[in-house]
């Protein structure tokens, strides 16, 4: 026992989580000079480093696809409580916070990760290999919740704005826990195979070829630094959050960019272990990643954001715009096109990656 925790002392996986909570303790709240910064800028970027590090120690040990689920639900539930958290604190600039990020996690996750997932597994073996049956079963329920969701609101007439009524909130929040709940349910139970890798012949891989699981003491260590970890993310992320308002307001950026680049620091540590999937010719766990972190994003924060509602003042805008409504559509599309036939090569995940580019570049030149 004294050596294993001998070991872990020095072990930098277990250090920089611990040190990124203890400066976001220190920090939290305050007007932080610029050196301060930096170093909760490079202890975030460990922290980063370090969840998917533990991610990929717990996802070897209980094997997939539960070990995509831990990560996935894990970054989701630290998100909400930050959208809560900051929708709370400041209502009046924050009416559409949980609407953008939401949408910037669909595209992100949709676009981004799978469109770099299935880059670097085409490059690996020429063509990347996954199962069709579970990832278009993922790919419906993620177009299906953002639909409800997101794109409804929009043509509602029960309230002026792009927002629900009380009825309808409550109804698109229960439909997203039953939704995502249905999923897991299939994912974990009856056809678990479906959500499997699968090799360049399309037969399913049980087990990693190489590599010894774990103990299960180990996997409970590192499920522990893994939420700790995740919670540094996102707490110093909000931490230097006013730093990146400053610099979005000094570029002439709209305030909504803020959340774009917040999503993209709370979804760097899928980004990273789903890339590292793919580089193992493991796609099959790069998109349940990708998906699975975009179905829970909605499927909790909505009805997270429902319950928030009660003691939120304001309206609460869900409804996406014309130019949001355009890129969701075109996502959906182009998604279902490259999953169907359950092989891919450059051409698609570039395509996806392009999509993330405009994205990106509408969401800083609207």
């Amino acid at each position: 026992m004294a050596a294993l925790l001998r070991s872990r002392l020095t072990d930098w996986t277990f250090v920089v989580p611990v040190l990124a909570v203890l400066i976001l303790m220190v920090t939290w709240g305050r007007s932080l000079p610029g050196p301060v910064i930096v170093l909760v800028a490079v202890l975030l970027g460990g922290a980063v480093l370090a969840a998917v590090h533990h991610a990929e120690v717990v996802a070897h040990r209980v094997g997939e696809p539960y070990g995509s689920l831990v990560l996935a639900v894990a970054v989701t539930v630290i998100e909400v409580a930050l959208i809560v958290t900051l929708m709370i604190s400041g209502p009046e600039k924050t009416q559409s916070l949980a609407r953008d990020t939401v949408f910037a996690a669909v595209m992100i996750t949709c676009n981004g990760i799978l469109g770099l997932s299935l880059l670097l597994g085409a490059l690996r073996r020429r063509v990347a290999v996954f199962n069709p049956e579970g990832t278009g079963g993922a790919l419906a329920t993620v177009i299906t919740l953002a639909t409800l969701s997101l794109v409804i609101p929009s043509f509602t007439t029960a309230r002026p704005g792009p927002e629900f009524s009380p009825a309808q909130l409550v109804f698109a929040a229960v439909a997203s826990l039953a939704l995502y709940g249905l999923f897991v349910l299939v994912q974990t139970g009856r056809h678990r195979d479906y959500f499997l890798p699968v090799d360049s012949r399309g037969k399913v891989i049980e087990t990693e070829e190489h590599a010894k699981p774990p103990t299960t003491r180990a996997a409970m260590v590192s499920l522990g630094l893994l939420l700790v970890a995740l919670v540094a993310v996102v707490g110093d992320a909000k931490t230097v959050s006013p730093t990146i308002e400053a610099g979005v307001a000094a570029a002439n950026l709209p305030h909504a960019f803020v959340g774009v680049i917040i999503a993209l620091l709370v979804l760097l540590p899928e980004t990273l272990a789903a890339a590292r999937a793919a580089r193992r010719d493991r796609v099959q766990t790069s998109l349940n990643l990708a998906l699975g972190s975009a179905m829970a994003s909605i499927g909790l924060t909505i009805p997270a954001i429902a319950i928030a509602s009660i003691w939120l003042d304001g309206p609460l805008l869900l409804g996406l715009g014309g130019t949001q409504l355009t890129l969701l559509a075109l996502t959906a599309v182009t998604a279902v096109l490259t999953v169907v036939p359950g092989r891919a090569n450059v051409l698609q995940g570039g395509v996806h990656l392009v999509l993330m580019a405009a994205f990106v570049f509408l969401a800083a030149s609207p």
